[in-house]
């Protein structure tokens, strides 16, 4: 006969259970909802953030590890839709752009750093996401400049709360001023942190829109490496050992495929559209990672620096590439 005591503990136990497995369930039917028609990439990011501070994300564990795989295999996909004509073109055009851009976005956010008192390495990675692709350049930097947890997870939550606000604003912005597709695409290349948001933002807006912006954007990836070089030289880590990432690779020969094989021409749509789909999701994921902690554990002058350098960078670009 059970103690009165352990009855409670076995109730406490089955009521904590249920609730996990209530709280998955939820969890997994709202990812399952946003592999439909009805969810585009916004609402993808709004049904993440909502679920994170309403119900909790039961699979916090996996959710940066799943993320960065469907976010890869999803600009992969979208190679399929693109020919290599038009790639070059874009490539071509936003080069002396980005490197520009990049330089300008390094200086700005170190001078921001010091006049809000940022901790130098925390600064120094709201910058490299800034200034190159977010996440995946500071997931880069990181080892680089030998940051802890700390300094990481907040330059992270800087970059990851400005890319929702960037999603949902970078499309009202472009239809309030009347923006073309070219200029919309190159523009959120440039000012927008991670290439999730980016494309997340370009294919709201329209085809040629996220043809550019994927571009240039996978393109300016590539400066992950020649920074994080300097940035190695410049915190005296002599190791020098930067995370390539490969995936653009694998975009490249999509892109080559869709263009001269006319065999993967016939089912490249399909994979077009499943990728789309998994961009939702990644957005979903991001959305869903950014919990009360983590907004929390960002602080107040990281976040200053962040914006400050954001709405400095995303002005004069659009000042230059729309106005000009």
């Amino acid at each position: 006969m059970e103690t009165p005591h352990k009855d409670i503990h076995k109730q406490s136990y089955l009521f904590f259970s249920e609730s996990i497995l209530v709280q998955q369930l939820f969890f997994v039917g709202t990812l399952l909802f946003c592999t439909t028609v009805f969810v585009s990439p916004p609402i993808g990011l709004g049904l993440g953030l909502i679920v994170a501070n309403v119900f909790g994300h039961p699979f916090l564990a996996w959710n940066q590890k799943a993320t960065n795989y469907l976010l890869q295999f999803s600009v992969v996909g979208l190679g399929f839709g693109m020919n290599v004509q038009s790639a070059m073109a874009a490539g071509k055009e936003g080069f002396l752009f980005t490197i520009i851009s990049i330089v300008s976005t390094l200086i700005l956010g170190t001078l921001l750093g010091k006049w809000f008192k940022v901790e130098s390495k925390t600064s120094h990675l709201i910058s490299c996401g800034t200034a190159i692709c977010g996440g995946s350049a500071i997931a880069a930097i990181a080892p680089v400049i030998k940051s802890n947890e700390k300094q990481t997870s907040v330059a992270l939550g800087v970059i990851f709360i400005l890319n929702s606000v960037a999603l949902f604003l970078f499309p009202a912005v472009g239809h309030y001023f009347n923006v073309s597709q070219s200029d919309f695409g190159m523009w959120c290349a440039i000012a927008i942190h991670d290439t999730s948001s980016v494309i997340g933002a370009a294919s709201k807006y329209g085809p040629e829109a996220l043809q550019i912006a994927t571009t240039v954007k996978l393109a300016r990836a590539l400066w992950i490496i020649p920074v994080a070089l300097f940035t190695a030289f410049v915190f005296k880590n002599k190791s020098g050992k930067v995370k390539i990432p490969y995936f653009i690779g694998f975009f490249i020969l999509a892109l080559v495929a869709n263009t001269y094989l006319p065999e993967v021409q016939t089912f490249a749509p399909q994979l077009v559209s499943v990728s789309k789909i998994g961009l939702t999701i990644t957005l979903f994921l991001i959305g869903a990672g950014l919990n009360r902690k983590v907004l929390k554990s960002v602080g107040f002058r990281p976040l200053v620096q962040g914006i400050a350098l954001w709405v400095c960078i995303a002005s004069l670009t659009f000042i230059w590439i729309v106005l000009f």
